[in-house]
């Protein structure tokens, strides 16, 4: 049940230049720290005066040295006002380091709609996506890639989310003979739980997906959502569990050869998210807002070499324990099945559905 068509499509360009800071091309310092301009004292010296005397003809003078605790004190005087600014200095190059560390967003991505960004209290930066009646909101890897590891946290749209959908995707564009890997959040009424949608998409047939029920309040808090894409097998993680394997056939369509950019958006899904339709959004709620952090690419690049330690996920298999969970996912809370659903293909099942 791909959207059509995608959010990035249905939203109005922002002009940047009319745009607060938190929208430009560079992070914002993860603190309020501004350097102020120091007025430093004027050197000045605690010395008494010389004194003197006549040996003959000639005149001595004898400077009197300060005592020890005297010369102490006007040595930090001297230095109060440089040490200051040393510390300041320190303290700003720590603030901007923290910040530089993890401003993953405008160096990674490119923006559409209205994306803000600030950090949380250890340095995280988190991007918020917002929706309302003028425009959906997403930001798009600059980056193409062939397999990888992609990784995520987010934070979702808390209350009656209804109509809303939030993305956290790959995909090689929107030409017919497209291919994509879905995890689509669709909001839900008050009290209802959020449905996590799976899809694959290979060679433009997207009719694969697998939907659960989330078994925990994804608003309340931020929860990790990863795909594994490897020549093998494309693996969805909630919180590091496995809950899909979706297997590579020798003689069925596998996103194997097209590039693919990482993408996270939250777009209008009225006509398709909650209920089949049926519950579209309130726009009294609106803006709607996702938060996003954390996130982690360990993939190849098209056209560059695969990072150092990418076997790690590039052979990765589900093991018993991961067959176990994803058991325990399919048993209590998926909700739609692709592979259970005849009504839907009545020629027949995909020929996948058939095979261990």
């Amino acid at each position: 049940m791909r959207p059509t068509p995608r959010m990035h499509q249905q939203h109005r360009r922002v002009d940047r230049s009319a745009l607060p800071y938190s929208y430009s091309t560079s992070a914002p310092p993860a603190t309020g720290i501004k350097l102020r301009h120091l007025s430093l004292p004027r050197r000045t010296t605690n010395h008494p005066p010389p004194a003197t005397h006549h040996q003959g003809s000639r005149l001595v003078v004898y400077f009197q040295q300060p005592s020890t605790n005297a010369a102490a004190a006007a040595m930090a005087a001297r230095q109060s006002p440089l040490l200051a600014l040393l510390a300041c200095l320190a303290i700003l190059s720590a603030a901007v380091g923290v910040a530089s560390a993890d401003s993953w967003l405008y160096e990674k991505f490119s923006t559409d709609g209205t994306v803000r960004t600030d950090y949380d209290a250890s340095g995280q930066q988190v991007a918020m996506l917002n929706l309302d009646q003028s425009s959906g909101a997403g930001f798009n890897s600059k980056e193409l890639y062939l397999y990888g590891e992609f990784s995520i946290q987010m934070k979702l749209i808390p209350g009656n989310s209804a109509g809303t959908v939030s993305c956290f995707y790959l995909s090689s564009g929107d030409g017919d003979d497209h291919d994509e890997i879905d995890m689509e959040f669709m909001g839900n009424s008050s009290g209802q739980p959020v449905v996590l949608n799976t899809n694959v998409w290979a060679s433009g047939d997207g009719k694969k997906e697998h939907q659960f029920d989330l078994w925990f309040d994804p608003a309340a808090d931020y929860h990790t959502y990863t795909i594994i894409w490897n020549p093998t097998n494309i693996l969805f993680k909630v919180d590091g569990d496995v809950i899909r394997c979706f297997k590579r056939y020798a003689d069925l369509p596998y996103p194997s050869s097209k590039p693919m950019a990482l993408h996270a958006t939250l777009w209008d899904g009225s006509y398709w998210a909650t209920q089949k339709g049926k519950v579209p959004i309130d726009w009294s709620r609106a803006p709607f807002v996702v938060s996003y952090k954390g996130y982690s690419a360990d993939a190849c690049v098209s056209g560059g070499a695969c990072p150092a330690g990418s076997a790690r996920w590039m052979n990765k298999q589900p093991d018993d324990a991961e067959w176990g969970n994803v058991r325990w996912a399919e048993t209590n809370y998926m909700r739609y099945d692709y592979c259970q659903d005849g009504w839907r293909f009545p020629q027949g099942l995909p020929a996948e559905c058939s095979r261990s």
